[in-house]
């Protein structure tokens, strides 16, 4: 019997408190999960958290989708002592915009990724060596298929919602479309139903960075020195275009880190925008594996629900949910124009469609960020369903 029903414990108001880790493993051979490119992978396991209680009639789930470089822990700490919570603490807890005192809420870490589910750096069944890029490449319907097996494992037949932002929103559109029955509402946050030509230049770079490391030694670096300087330039490119430049300005503007010294002349990291992207290049290096930055950039790329379809609209046409769509004024990653046109094209599939522009300085990183009115928003959304 899966422990659905098992509650958190709440150590500050606004938080889930302490949380833990669960695993789902299914699967196995000969009953592989079957990729959209054809190959099988398995067994699989997924890592995911769980916050709130499940109700009687299990109808009060919402699923939660994180981003390229999130993973399962959304809310709450593992220990009283941990100095950061959940990726999505100002979104996700008792009164927030997915409130934990009405919702049962699952954040699943997706295949490909490095936070517990399989992906490369796991076990290869047949060789007993980490995959490497013996890893099948993913897409993001193959995430969202894994993640409906955890579903029917705990039991759940129709979710309450699904909500994510960025490649979180791309899986929550891609469930609505495969599984329209199964979701009452999805939440779509800076989020868009292609990625542009420059998006997909982006992770290009950062994904030749890694590649190009003399560390790589073609995915199979485990147990040796990993690409370090590959993973940390791809994650410095791609937290540029998390930012905009209007949030850059306010943050760091032109500032040095030592002002009173003036300029070095030479090729040292002076400026505070430069340490701030070798600090986020460093710590990255400690939490994420390079493969699973090459595989998850290439399903973001990859994404198209239209790849088979003469519209957008026609590939929405069996759409049951109801939705909300949010984009932000200063995401140039994932523009406004892109959320708009998906709008348009769910509301032509004859879906029920609220679509928000709100106006941030922040950029794509927006849905991240402390926001009350998006979080009411959210919350307003959900109790409407």
């Amino acid at each position: 019997m899966p422990n659905g029903t098992r509650k958190t414990h709440r150590e500050s108001p606004g938080s889930v408190g302490i949380v833990g880790k669960e695993y789902f493993t299914f699967a196995a051979h000969p009953d592989e999960l079957e990729l959209e490119s054809g190959a099988r992978l398995g067994p699989v396991t997924l890592a995911y958290e769980t916050y709130g209680s499940l109700n009687a009639d299990r109808s009060n789930a919402v699923l939660v989708f994180h981003a390229l470089s999130g993973d399962s822990h959304c809310a709450g700490r593992y220990t009283p002592d941990d100095e950061k919570p959940g990726w999505w603490e100002v979104m996700v807890g008792p009164g927030k915009g997915v409130d934990t005192d009405r919702f049962f809420v699952i954040c699943v870490n997706v295949i490909g990724g490095c936070m517990g589910s399989t992906g490369p750096a796991s076990i290869h069944p047949k060789t007993k060596k980490p995959y490497g890029l013996a890893f099948p490449v993913i897409s993001i319907r193959d995430m969202v298929a894994a993640q409906r097996h955890l579903i029917d494992h705990l039991e759940i037949e129709v979710l309450h919602g699904v909500i994510g932002g960025s490649m979180g929103g791309m899986q929550a559109l891609q469930w609505a479309i495969d599984y329209p029955e199964r979701a009452k509402s999805a939440v779509l946050l800076a989020t868009t139903p292609r990625l542009s030509p420059q998006g997909i230049a982006f992770d290009q770079v950062g994904r030749q960075a890694i590649i190009n490391d003399p560390n790589f030694a073609g995915g199979d670096y485990y147990g040796k020195q990993p690409p370090e300087m590959g993973l940390a330039v791809a994650r410095m490119i791609g937290h540029i275009t998390y930012l905009s430049d209007e949030a850059m300005h306010e943050k760091f503007g032109r500032r040095l880190k030592e002002k009173d010294k003036g300029y070095a002349y030479n090729f040292d990291v002076e400026f505070e925008v430069e340490g701030y992207l070798e600090h986020q290049g460093v710590s990255f290096n400690k939490r994420f594996d390079a493969n699973s930055y090459l595989y998850i950039t290439k399903a973001i790329n990859y994404f198209n629900p239209q790849a088979y379809h003469a519209t957008l609209a026609e590939a929405f046409r069996g759409v049951r949910s109801k939705f909300l769509v949010v984009s932000f004024t200063s995401d140039w990653l994932y523009p406004s124009y892109q959320s708009k046109e998906m709008a348009r094209a769910l509301m032509a599939a004859g879906a029920p469609v609220s679509f928000l522009e709100l106006d941030t300085p922040h950029g794509h990183d927006s849905f991240l960020l402390q926001n009350d009115e998006l979080s009411g928003i959210v919350r307003d959304f959900f109790a409407n369903v």
